[in-house]
């Protein structure tokens, strides 16, 4: 079954976990165990209604202060897709999380309480997706039984959302407004009858449209190694396969590739599966890869078409969002984890933090935590690798601080 990632983003108490809540109560996807706990918690808290947001919710902390602190994952099913959702935090202290939780969506959806339109917090969230290239957006205008369901209201947030998207640096967002009520579930699962004004989907409608492949960036093809296959067996004395997963674009056997760094060139000889070999594959395959000649590969290295070998140098310049206490420097050390590869490098210069409300950018000589900036880099190797808006996969990084083996930033290589 298809599986479809989604982030959600949203100011506190905009109905994130409530959203999410409904969704799974109205699908069917909660046991009854589950149903009843939220019913005992919600009567025992003096609530006229079901606390859907006990679904997600797990920390103590979350239940007593009726907040999202953590990335949750949740998972649940309908009879056409399979669903991952990641509930992020929407305090600005959590932007890291938020970064975190919405780093592998496929779609992401953005609350807006309607009582308060786009604020601070909305104008951060869409940043954060804009920059991590997501590329379907439903914007959920939530607490719309608050305003009594005035299509005015949505409109005018519609309109200062539509203003923003102005200044997006990513213009092939699709972006979708739908009016909703998580706690009553008005136009979630279900189309309601008190927006007899709205003629779009829903929720879960728009949702159960959107194909994986549309949510795919077209680029070229890219396959970091994760293993090298080496049975030792009689019936597969001479077997040697390169394990990986395909980024970018299909590949099929017979085309020709380039080992990066080596530069080794060969031809793919056969394409393997665990039940079975495949004449070609897409993008999101995980799979084996057999070359015809026998030359050194080894974990770190990437596959990739001999007429799309990517940039190579020893500098590089990102966009990183900061997630360490310890403050990123210039002069400082971290590995850089790029796909399956680690290389040592020196931050050569902070040139400034981006302010995620769109009022511009600040010059600065280091990070602190939750900022992202534009930092420059000097490696001990040269790295083959993508700008980040050509191949998300080859353009993306993870700083690891050696000391201590934090992750302590990532980045999106320019």
């Amino acid at each position: 079954m298809e599986v479809l990632k989604i982030a959600t983003a949203g100011s506190v108490d905009d109905g994130k976990s409530t959203l999410i809540g409904r969704l799974l109560y109205d699908t069917k996807s909660l046991t009854d165990d589950k149903i009843e706990a939220i019913k005992k918690s919600s009567k025992k808290k003096g609530f006229d209604y079901l606390d859907f947001s006990l679904a997600t919710d797990g920390l103590v902390a979350e239940r007593e202060q009726g907040i999202t602190i953590d990335v949750a994952h949740i998972y649940f099913s309908t009879e056409k897709k399979s669903y991952i959702i990641a509930d992020t935090p929407g305090h600005v202290e959590y932007t890291r999380n938020m970064v975190t939780g919405a780093s592998n969506a496929q779609a992401s959806i953005i609350l807006i309480d309607a009582r308060n339109g786009v604020i601070e917090q909305t104008k951060r969230h869409f940043f954060i997706n804009n920059l991590l290239r997501v590329k379907h957006i439903i914007v959920a205008v939530n607490k719309m039984d608050l305003v009594d369901y005035n299509e005015d209201v949505f409109n005018a947030i519609k309109s200062d959302f539509e203003a923003l998207n102005g200044k997006s640096t990513f213009n092939k967002q699709q972006i979708t407004f739908i009016p909703i009520s998580a706690l009553e579930g008005e136009n979630v699962v279900t189309h309601s009858e008190k927006t007899n004004w709205y003629s779009g989907p829903t929720v879960l409608s728009y949702l159960e449209g959107l194909k994986a492949e549309e949510t795919y960036q077209k680029s070229n093809f890219r396959f970091p190694v994760q293993t090298v296959i080496r049975p030792k067996q009689d019936a597969y004395h001479d077997y040697r396969g390169y394990a990986g997963k395909v980024y970018g674009d299909s590949v099929k056997v017979g085309d020709k590739v380039t080992v990066l760094p080596s530069l080794k060139e060969s031809k793919v000889k056969e394409i393997q599966f665990f039940d079975g070999t495949f004449s070609e594959v897409n993008e999101g395959a995980s799979v084996t890869i057999q070359l015809e000649d026998d030359i050194n590969v080894s974990r770190g290295d990437t596959i990739v078409k001999t007429n799309e070998v990517p940039n190579s140098s020893k500098e590089l310049e990102a966009t990183i969002c900061w997630m360490d206490t310890k403050k990123l420097a210039q002069g400082t050390k971290y590995l850089i984890q790029h796909n399956t590869n680690i290389v040592l490098s020196k931050v050569d210069k902070v040139a400034h933090t981006v302010a995620t409300d769109y009022s511009g950018i600040e010059e600065v000589n280091e990070l602190g935590l939750n900022d992202i900036g534009k930092v420059s880099f000097k490696l001990s190797k040269s790295l083959f690798y993508d700008s980040y808006h050509e191949n998300k996969s080859n353009g993306s990084f993870i700083l690891i601080d050696a000391q201590t083996n934090t992750t302590a930033g990532v980045g999106f290589i320019d």
